[in-house]
């Protein structure tokens, strides 16, 4: 291992021993050449050493100055291990040499300031400080990745603010004008440019503003024109129409039916409750309810009403019996005549839906307070004129019939959901049973 300095051992003012250097007077030349900027003499005084010119370095042992020329300037780079401080050029000028003598006294009596009273080793107690040229400045320690990335990032930023940066406009008012009139192409190319240089970058480019026209014309772009707000209001015309279609479709088809079917057999169940009555009624009032109608092929049971008033009889799901002016008929009671009733076909509990599908023979049985009456189907015209009204006479022509008798015509609406034409059913009485012999065989079972 190096033997240790003889300094480190016995201080500065202590003897040094000869044995630590190889040649005798090595330790004192050492010494000599040294030269410390604290102590540095002023300028011009005899004796003193003094500034060193540019491209001049300072003879050792000497106090000369020697030319070495224009001296390279060595910039400090990067590098991995710690930074060795480059040495500051000695400030002196040619006097004579620095003792070791003089060396110690300076070591054991550091000089001081003015202010203080002691002796200074400068001629106005300032204490020199070095040139700041001459001082190398530290740069800031980074790592390869970090200047890399930062390195990118400066590039791109200058180049995307290059390539947005618009052209300056010179000359006089018109060329301004027809600038800012084309001003909406050159943003156009700038924001195209600036997409371009920004393009596998990992942040987007950030929005421009803006112009006032440009606005204006967004916002007109987004306001709606007023034939789409007319062809929406018309759209939405035609949903909330079809919606109440729907709703009234399904109220005649379904929920007219439910509320007939209802009436209807409370009127039934009143009926038959007045049968019980002792009293014998002389006549029925219009929408009175005085027999019921069995129809066993088609499993109908309906109430008959005096009248054939729509609102009061037929929307109530009953058949109506034709007992006005010019249109009254005969009572099934009656020992000749017609008995002729109309009903609904379509909607309103519909009672007559089917007849059509009845055929000659088919029995069509009226339940009154005193008896049963038997009708047997016997012809069916499927359709003629509302004013026909000689349908229902008491020998109807197109029935069949040539002579007065007892007979059943059925009346109702033809083709279906439509009030166009009438459909007739003829029917002759076959049996007249008294209620005391009890049900017709058609009813049994």
């Amino acid at each position: 291992m190096t033997a240790l300095r003889p300094e480190h051992e016995a201080g500065y003012g202590a003897s040094y021993e000869q044995g630590g250097y190889e040649v005798s007077g090595a330790f004192e030349a050492a010494v000599d050449g040294l030269a410390d900027p604290l102590k540095d003499p002023l300028p011009g005084q005899p004796g003193q050493p003094g500034p060193v010119q540019a491209g001049q370095v300072q003879g050792r042992g000497q106090g000369q100055v020697q030319d070495q020329g224009p001296q390279p300037v060595r910039k400090q780079g990067r590098h991995r291990g710690p930074r060795q401080p480059e040495p500051v050029p000695e400030a002196t000028a040619p006097g004579p040499e620095w003792s070791g003598d003089y060396y110690r006294q300076y070591a054991a009596e550091p000089p001081r300031g003015p202010e203080s009273g002691a002796p200074s080793y400068y001629a106005d107690g300032a204490t020199p400080t070095a040139d700041p040229a001459l001082i190398p400045v530290p740069e800031p320690r980074l790592d390869d990745q970090t200047v890399g990335l930062r390195t990118a990032d400066t590039r791109r930023a200058a180049d995307t603010g290059r390539a947005a940066e618009p052209e300056p406009v010179t000359g006089g008012r018109a060329e301004r004008r027809r600038a800012a009139k084309g001003g909406g192409r050159g943003r156009r190319r700038a924001e195209t440019a600036g997409a371009d240089a920004g393009h596998g970058s990992e942040e987007p480019a950030p929005a421009r503003p803006l112009s006032r026209v440009e606005a204006r014309r967004a916002a007109r772009a987004q306001k709606e024109s007023p034939a789409v707000i007319a062809s929406r209001v018309v759209g939405e015309l035609f949903i909330t129409f079809g919606v109440l279609m729907l709703l009234f479709v399904t109220y005649q088809l379904w929920w007219t039916n439910v509320r007939a079917d209802q009436y209807a057999g409370k009127e039934t169940n009143k009926i038959q409750d007045s049968w019980t009555q002792e009293r014998q009624p002389g006549a029925f009032e219009p929408g009175q309810g005085f027999a019921i109608m069995h129809i066993p092929k088609l499993d109908v049971v309906v109430p008959i009403a005096e009248g054939i008033s729509k609102s009061k009889v037929l929307d109530h799901g009953m058949v109506g019996h034709y007992a006005e002016g010019r249109l009254k008929t005969a009572m099934p009671a009656d020992k000749q005549g017609n008995f002729a009733v109309a009903g609904h076909r379509n909607t309103h509990g519909e009672p007559f839906r089917y007849i059509n599908q009845l055929k000659p023979g088919d029995e069509i049985i009226v339940e009154t307070r005193d008896a049963y009456y038997t009708y047997a189907m016997a012809s069916i015209l499927p359709q003629t004129s509302p004013s026909n009204v000689s349908v229902i006479g008491p020998v109807p022509p197109g029935s069949g019939f040539t002579e007065p008798g007892r007979y059943i015509t059925l009346t109702t609406c033809t083709p279906e959901f439509t009030s166009t034409y009438r459909m007739i059913v003829w029917g002759k009485m076959v049996d007249e049973r008294p209620r005391s012999k009890g049900k017709p065989d058609a009813l049994v079972g």
